[in-house]
C-alpha cells in the first residue's frame, strides 16, 4: 500500500494556500512537510491537524494506493 499526497497539494491551490502557510497554521515541523512530499507516512494526529487547518476531511487530503497503481 502507498499513500498519496496529492488530493492535499490540489486543495492547497484550490484554497490559495502555499504549503508554508498550512504547515504554519497546521503546527507542523518542515520534516513532516518533506516526508509528505515523497509520499511516506505522517502521524495520524499531523493529518488531523492538516484536516482541521483545510476544514476537511482526512480522505480530502491523501488517497491509498496499491503498489501497482503506484508504478503505472
Amino acid at each position: 500500500m502507498a499513500v498519496s499526497y496529492n488530493r492535499l497539494w490540489k486543495l492547497l491551490i484550490d484554497k490559495g494556500m502555499t504549503k508554508t502557510d498550512m504547515r504554519i497554521a497546521a503546527g507542523i515541523s518542515t520534516s513532516v512537510l518533506a516526508n509528505m512530499g515523497k509520499n511516506e507516512n505522517v502521524s495520524l494526529e499531523t493529518l488531523t491537524r492538516i484536516a482541521t487547518v483545510m476544514e476537511c476531511g482526512i480522505d480530502d487530503i491523501l488517497e491509498i494506493t496499491s503498489s501497482s497503481q503506484e508504478r503505472e
